[in-house]
């Protein structure tokens, strides 16, 4: 192989971002080099730089995406307590995050249970997972989408507000609950469950059951519509426990009224340890 420095490199590195090869232009010399020094064939050569090449572009474009997602940070499948929630088999989940079973056929994921109950937490945690798969997410809270639309329609620009949120597989509506009781802002919302039917994914989380969606939705006729569409092609989770907030505040404070862990050892075997201790 041709020794790289006899290579005009500045000209290979121009051709090399006119190629749009970034990866390539920064690690072919290194390459090229292990290359002659342990006598690969031209093609293995070619297949190790292309391969790199292709995971560098992988990761920018995970990167893209996950900015783009707007995922609240830190809510991740393995910091989820499924143990906490045992209606939610965790098998089910990790096949879920494969997408490829649901979000091809434009299916949907509804979310209900009291607030604090980890709904939020698991519908980020899938986005995340589904994400660092290559599908496109976008996480938001419902009243924040509602009034974006809402802005578009006094633009006259709904319908392309609404077709620009086709470029994700999945958008995840955070919050339905506290979407106003308003004709214009339900209205809004309608027409995305509409336009999303059968074609692109919803995952949507709200405390109130279906009956109780008269609450959201003042038109009973446009209820029964939205819960229609939402419901046709659905996996419904019903995450009815004790809220996560609540547990973790009532578990911070009995650690905080906890005595210090330290005695003055005179007999051992009377120490009045706590219980963990004690265990192990």
């Amino acid at each position: 192989m041709t020794n790289p420095n006899d290579i005009d490199a500045g000209r290979l590195s121009i051709l090399l971002n006119e190629l749009r090869l970034p990866a390539i232009k920064m690690l072919w010399a290194d390459f090229a080099e292990q290359a002659d020094r342990e006598g690969w064939p031209a093609a293995r050569f070619l297949s190790v730089i292309a391969e790199h090449e292709l995971a560098e572009r992988d990761r920018r474009r995970i990167e893209r995406h996950l900015s783009e997602a707007r995922l609240p940070p830190g809510k991740t499948l393995d910091s989820f307590a499924f143990d906490a929630v045992p209606m939610i088999s965790k098998a089910q989940i990790m096949a879920m995050t494969a997408g490829d079973s649901w979000l091809a056929k434009g299916a949907n994921v509804l979310m209900f249970g009291p607030p604090g109950g980890g709904k939020s937490h698991l519908a980020a945690a899938i986005g995340l997972a589904l994400v660092e798969k290559g599908w496109r997410v976008l996480f938001t809270r419902t009243t924040d989408l509602v009034q974006k639309l809402q802005v578009a329609r006094r633009e006259l620009q709904l319908e392309s507000a609404i077709n620009k949120l086709d470029k994700f597989d999945l958008l995840i509506l955070d919050d339905l609950a506290y979407v106003a009781k308003d004709q214009a802002e339900t209205s809004v919302l309608f027409e995305l469950i509409s336009a999303r039917y059968e074609r692109r994914s919803i995952l949507l989380t709200a405390n109130q059951p279906f009956g109780e969606w008269n609450r959201v939705f003042p038109d009973p006729a446009m209820t029964l519509a939205a819960v229609d569409r939402l419901v046709h092609h659905a996996t419904i989770f019903e995450m009815n426990v004790e809220s996560y907030r609540r547990r973790s505040a009532m578990e911070a404070k009995r650690q905080r009224g906890r005595p210090p862990i330290y005695a003055t050892i005179t007999q051992p075997t009377q120490i009045d340890a706590p219980r963990q201790l004690q265990e192990q």
